[in-house]
């Protein structure tokens, strides 16, 4: 079997007509969503950063999300998978064990400036990207992740090839050739976790997604085995027998992945494995209102997946903070929440935050074993110095499953904070009408130019 021209066959079938209307809502859902972060991310430092490199910001078709320029598609592709990525604020799936949208979004919005491709196709396309990467991870997790690489790009990589072959309606042939090349073009480690590489990640991938999609579409060579050949993908980012290409293609699309285990919408602006605790704290002080001065320790249990990149009591800048479950465990118990100025410049050095990290303790737990298919359970307990404990159990973080979506309402008043960021209000309202009526959309140029005019209003 190549796994290539299998999955080729699969994506050049999907259209917007034969999708589910589960599957249409939560495209919508996250590409709203994941627009709003990325203008949001727009204003951070390493999108700017990578737009100063020479050739970066050479004029082109293209627009810059929330920064005013146009640019090539490439480096349009490039730039806005860093702002998409630049706040750790976009949604997972724990399939991919990683962001699967933010991957995919920015190749395929420069895709549709360049071919003038209607909401339909965008939607499609979008579809085709999100059950290719989640598959191919089925495939390979969870070894490939704790192994070190960073799903979200060495398997988005893939996604965002197959979402800009679908919306260039590329041939299956193409379409093999794509992700073959698309497979050389795989990288991101976890190593660079909490520091502007991460974001780096997501906007490289975006771009070598639709990079490999152009490529093939001029006629690029490339070898169609790259999954399965001894010296590919597979071999080289897994090991032998820490793989199993037959689970990509079992049970496909009953349901589609977008439906089902679907996507979980961040609602908090850091790592999503310390979001279950950030609940739990919530959770807590909203039932016992500890007082923090009198609180002696604070205990969490947390899966040892989830633990290994969040376990950083001594964070040493912003986007270190991001990453460190004390840190936003200390800031949801003083505060009640969790928000974006939370991780602004100095906040991570506030004293009394730093005072209530110091009293937090955090362990492993490996029940359920490390391969269940959920691991975002978290077990805290605040003991007072009075000597009363208060405990609660989060199973996951609200918006994680079909059964527990983010309410719309929250959904909504994330967008308008985000996109706020980087367009004024009556133009957030304007483009959040546009993308919820997305698959009436005539052309993407049109969603394009609402956020471009918003910088002049």
């Amino acid at each position: 079997m190549e796994v290539a021209h299998e999955l080729a066959k699969r994506i050049t079938a999907f259209s917007y007509d034969t999708l589910p209307a589960q599957a249409i809502h939560n495209a919508k859902t996250v590409i709203l969503d994941t627009l709003g972060v990325a203008l949001a991310g727009s204003r951070e430092e390493a999108p700017a950063l990578v737009l100063k490199v020479p050739g970066v910001s050479d004029p082109g078709p293209c627009l810059v999300l929330g920064l005013g320029v146009r640019t090539t598609a490439l480096n349009a592709a490039l730039v806005n998978g860093v702002s998409a990525h630049a706040m750790d604020f976009d949604d997972v799936n724990i399939a991919l064990g990683g962001h699967p949208s933010a991957v995919l979004l920015p190749g395929l919005f420069a895709a549709a400036e360049i071919e003038d491709a209607s909401g339909r196709d965008f939607l499609a396309a979008f579809v085709a990207g999100f059950e290719t990467e989640t598959r191919i991870a089925r495939g390979v997790n969870f070894f490939h992740y704790e192994k070190g690489w960073h799903p979200t790009t060495t398997l988005g990589v893939f996604g965002a090839a197959a979402a800009c072959s679908r919306l260039l309606r590329l041939s299956g042939e193409q379409t093999a050739r794509a992700l073959a090349i698309a497979a050389s073009l795989a990288s991101g480690i976890k190593a660079n976790f909490g520091t502007m590489t991460k974001p780096l990640h997501v906007g490289h991938c975006s771009r070598n997604g639709l990079f490999a999609a152009l490529l093939a579409r001029e006629g690029c060579t490339a070898n169609t085995q790259a999954f399965e050949h001894k010296q590919g993908f597979f071999n080289v980012y897994n090991d032998a027998g820490t793989f199993d290409a037959r689970k990509i293609f079992e049970g496909w699309a009953e349901p589609l992945d977008i439906v089902r285990p679907g996507t979980g919408i961040k609602l908090y602006p850091c790592c999503g494995s310390a979001h279950a605790s950030i609940d739990a704290v919530i959770t807590l002080r909203g039932k016992y209102q500890p007082a923090p001065e009198e609180v002696e320790r604070i205990h969490a249990r947390i899966h040892a997946r989830r633990l290994v990149h969040i376990n950083r009591p001594d964070p040493q800048s912003a986007l270190d903070a991001k990453f460190s479950v004390q840190y936003c465990v200390a800031r949801a118990l003083l505060e009640g929440k969790v928000v974006v100025g939370h991780f602004g410049s100095d906040a991570f050095h506030d004293p009394a935050v730093r005072a209530v990290m110091r009293k937090i303790e955090v362990e492993p737990y490996t029940n359920p074993p490390p391969d269940a298919g959920d691991h975002y359970a978290v077990d805290l307990t605040v003991t007072m110095r009075s000597g009363a404990q208060y405990s609660v159990r989060v199973e996951r973080p609200c918006g994680r499953s079909p059964e527990d979506p983010v309410p719309p309402e929250r959904l909504k008043a994330k967008f308008e904070s985000c996109a706020g960021r980087a367009l004024p209000p009556r133009q957030v309202a304007r483009l959040h009408a546009a993308l919820e009526d997305l698959e009436n959309a005539a052309s993407m140029r049109d969603v394009a130019a609402l956020i471009a005019q918003g910088r002049n209003e």
